[in-house]
C-alpha cells in the first residue's frame, strides 16, 4: 500500500512541477531511453546475483504490496502459543512436545493458531529448538549462540536482496548517462538538420539522464530502503520466540517466560500485559 502511494507521490509531483513549469510530457515520452536503461539495469541485476536473490528479490517486492505480515494480533496470537507450548511443557513434561513438534502439520497444539500455523519458516524454527528441549538440552547460553546464529542466517539472506537492490539503485544514474550519450552519438549524426529537430533529439538524449536519476532515488532506492525495513520488523517475530523459550529454559513460569517475549517486541506491535493475560486465560484446556 505505502508503495503504490509513495511511488504516485513521486511521479505526480515530479510531473506536476514539469507541467506547471511549461514542460510538454511528449518530450519525455523517449521508449528507447528507457529500454537502454531498464534493460542494463535488469541485465546487470541476473548477472551480479545468484539464483536465490534473484527469486528473492520478487517475492520481497511483491511483498511491499501487502500488509505487514506481523502485526499486533500476529503477536498476541504467538505469545498465546508460546504460553501453550511451556505449560504443557510445565505440567507434561519436556517430552510431552515431541508428538507436536516431530509432525507439526497435524499437531492440535499449533493448529489453535492459524497465523502462526500458516508460516512454515516460523513453525520450522519453533519445531527446531523445541526438539531440542525434548532432547535434555539445559544449556540456556549454548542454545542462545545456536539460535542466534539461525537468526542471522536468515538475516544475511535478506540483507543480500537488499544490497542487489540497492547497488541496481546506485548503477541507474550511470546508465541514465549512457543512454544520453547514444542520445548525443544520434543527434551528431543528424548535425545538419535545422534547429528544430536538434532541439527535439538533445532533449530526448537528455531524459536518459533524467530517468536515469529518477528511477534510483524516486524508485529503486526507496524500494531497498522499504524491503531492509519490512525484514528487520519481521525478525523481532524471531527474536520474540528467541526470548520465550531462553526464559523458560532458565526456569521461568510460563507466563513469565511470555512476558520476557512479550518485551522484546517493537512498541508499534507489542500487546499490553493485560491483553496478553486475557488471551491466555481464554485459551482451551490442554489436553
Amino acid at each position: 500500500m505505502f508503495l503504490i502511494i509513495g511511488s504516485v507521490v513521486v511521479v505526480a509531483c515530479v510531473l506536476g512541477g514539469y507541467l506547471l513549469n511549461g514542460g510538454h510530457l511528449v518530450v519525455l515520452f523517449q521508449p528507447f531511453e528507457v529500454m537502454i536503461i531498464a534493460g542494463a539495469a535488469v541485465g546487470a541485476f541476473i548477472t551480479s546475483n545468484r539464483k536465490p536473490v534473484l527469486s528473492g528479490t520478487m517475492s520481497a517486492i511483491t511483498g511491499l504490496l501487502k500488509s505487514e505480515r506481523y502485526d499486533k494480533d500476529a503477536y498476541l496470537e504467538l505469545l498465546s502459543m508460546l504460553y501453550s507450548v511451556f505449560k504443557l511443557a510445565k505440567t507434561k513434561g519436556a517430552l510431552a512436545l515431541e508428538a507436536h513438534v516431530e509432525n507439526p502439520t497435524e499437531s492440535s497444539l499449533f493448529q489453535r493458531f492459524p497465523l502462526f500455523f500458516g508460516d512454515h519458516h516460523a513453525v520450522v524454527f519453533v519445531c527446531d529448538y523445541l526438539r531440542l528441549l525434548t532432547l535434555g538440552t539445559d544449556n540456556h547460553h549454548e542454545m542462545e549462540t545456536l539460535m542466534d546464529e539461525d537468526i542471522e542466517t536468515h538475516h544475511e539472506e535478506h540483507a543480500a536482496i537488499v544490497t542487489a537492490v540497492q547497488n541496481m539503485s546506485d548503477g541507474l544514474p550511470a546508465l541514465g548517462i549512457v543512454a544520453a550519450v547514444l542520445g548525443v552519438i544520434h543527434t551528431m549524426g543528424s548535425i545538419t538538420e535545422p534547429p528544430a529537430v536538434l532541439g527535439h533529439l538533445i532533449g530526448g538524449a537528455l531524459v536518459g539522464t533524467f530517468m536515469g536519476v529518477l528511477l534510483s532515488y524516486g524508485f529503486v532506492g526507496p524500494i531497498a530502503a522499504a524491503i531492509k525495513a519490512r525484514g528487520e520488523a519481521e525478525q523481532r517475530y524471531f527474536l520474540c520466540i528467541k526470548a520465550g523459550i531462553l526464559a523458560y529454559m532458565q526456569g521461568y513460569a510460563p507466563s513469565v517466560a511470555v512476558e520476557f517475549a512479550r518485551k522484546s517486541l517493537n512498541t508499534d506491535v507489542r500487546p499490553t500485559f493485560y491483553e496478553v493475560e486475557e488471551a491466555v486465560e481464554a485459551l482451551p484446556a490442554i489436553a
